[in-house]
């Protein structure tokens, strides 16, 4: 290659190459690159997506095929001919191409699994047989067995013989002569470990292990708390039936993190891109949570009624109703995002409600003195700038935003607390109590308790 090309930047080199039409050459300079760079190739230069994947070695096209986003997914396996799309689907592992396939048409997929040879074909419909986001959806066959009365020789022969096709060789896992798992042996032990010693020496029965049937979050959750790179996962008999590593659970938690965001925004999590899904389907899943969140909007009108004398006799009071509903739902929409947050990462559990409860209600009191000062303040000065505005009774209005303000502002931050613990409580997702959601329900219940609060301070004045 010349020194020309060498120096110039890898997306000039690629498109040098593409003018030059040199296959060899291409594939070499492609062989050569690190997977992510040829993964932003196919990300910057969408109409060569096949072609980089036909110019690279199957093993190297399989590893950035994992992780390319799933539209240049499918349009790659669209564009490949039959006989590379076969080659790629029988190299990618079995958990990325369960992964992949999952999310395609039931007859593409049978189309696909056609082009698998037979093992993998085996493999791959055992692992689509799972429950979808059940742990036997992620985890791969791929991983490296030995038995508890093998030595340490014995052992590394066996990695060297069997360890290329597995996914990871940092854990070993030991099991009887009936694929019963025992437990597992980090390969940093057994490479410092005497060869003649066998693994029955080495085991210390304090493995984890993950259920086939468990929720990917479970999984998740699993990897957190415990520094592993990978876990086994066994059936109702504790039977080896696979692995999970840490990239798959990655993956897992960032389509996590997309869906929880989704949810928090009002509206349903979407299984596809947003590019890719169609017009039909992004509207289905929009218009649901609008039409719930206006219903709920109505309330406000109904509330308002309600208090239509008290209004008539005051219109003052309606001058503060968009101050004093956007501040419970404001106050409302940053308690249920933090409490959801600190949900998702582990910090906090239902069981946890009562000390939640305690900080909110002395956090809404402190939040809510400091807006009501801040109205009593405004109305006050306001007048005294325009005596006009709001009459003679000014302060009287004042003191009732501001005693309005305290207790919507606490009653928001309670309300944003509270709700996703009581979602968790009744097996529902608390991502569902979203900011929309709660500033809706605060929106109704402030009105009610801004015009309770002013008949109170109010009666015998201007009502």
């Amino acid at each position: 290659m010349s020194a020309e090309l060498e120096e110039s930047s890898i997306g000039e080199q690629f498109l040098e190459l593409v003018q030059l039409d040199d296959v060899l050459r291409m594939k070499d300079f492609l062989n050569h690159q690190n997977i992510s760079d040829v993964a932003e190739l196919i990300n910057t230069y969408t109409d060569y997506e096949s072609q980089i994947i036909a110019n690279m070695s199957v093993h190297r096209a399989a590893m950035v095929f994992k992780i390319l986003d799933l539209p240049a997914q499918k349009n790659i396996i669209h564009e490949l001919p039959p006989l590379k799309t076969a080659e790629l689907l029988n190299e990618l592992p079995a958990d990325d191409r369960t992964a992949f396939l999952e999310e395609l048409p039931n007859e593409v997929v049978k189309e696909l699994i056609k082009t698998l040879d037979p093992d993998e074909r085996k493999v791959t419909l055992a692992l689509l047989g799972y429950p979808e986001s059940s742990v036997g959806r992620l985890m791969t066959p791929d991983y490296i067995a030995v038995h508890l009365e093998w030595d340490v020789h014995r052992v590394l022969q066996h990695i060297r013989e069997n360890g290329k096709d597995s996914e990871t060789i940092d854990v070993i896992y030991v099991v009887d002569d009936k694929g019963i798992f025992i437990d597992d042996v980090r390969i940093r032990e057994i490479i410092l470990a005497n060869p003649d010693k066998r693994m029955g020496e080495l085991i210390d029965n304090r493995f984890i292990t993950l259920h086939v049937n468990d929720d990917q979050e479970v999984a998740h959750e699993t990897f957190k708390m415990n520094n592993r790179v990978a876990l086994p996962v066994v059936d109702d008999n504790n039977l080896l039936l696979g692995i999970v590593t840490i990239d798959d659970i990655l993956w897992v938690a960032s389509e996590e993190f997309s869906e929880d965001m989704q949810k928090m925004g009002g509206t349903e999590a979407l299984e596809e891109p947003y590019l890719e899904i169609s017009m039909y389907r992004l509207f289905k899943k929009r218009v649901v949570w609008l039409v719930v969140l206006f219903l709920g909007e109505m309330l406000t009108a109904t509330a308002m009624k309600y208090f239509e004398g008290e209004i008539a006799k005051a219109l003052v009071l309606v001058l503060f109703v968009p101050l004093i509903i956007s501040s419970g739902g404001n106050s409302g929409s940053q308690a249920s995002t933090l409490i959801i947050q600190a949900m998702a990462v582990g910090e906090i559990t239902v069981r946890d409600w009562w000390r939640v409860m305690r900080r909110e209600i002395i956090s809404g009191l402190m939040l809510g003195a400091v807006l009501g000062l801040i109205g009593f303040i405004r109305i006050i000065v306001w007048s005294m700038i325009f005596p006009k505005v709001y009459g003679q009774h000014q302060v009287a209005v004042a003191i009732a935003v501001g005693i309005s303000l305290v207790g919507v502002v606490l009653w928001g931050t309670l309300s944003g607390s509270m709700l996703p613990l009581l979602l968790k409580k009744a097996g529902a997702d608390p991502a569902v109590s979203s900011a929309p959601f709660v500033a809706t329900l605060v929106d109704v219940t402030g009105l009610i308790i801004y015009f309770s609060v002013a008949m109170l301070t109010l009666k015998g004045i201007i009502l």
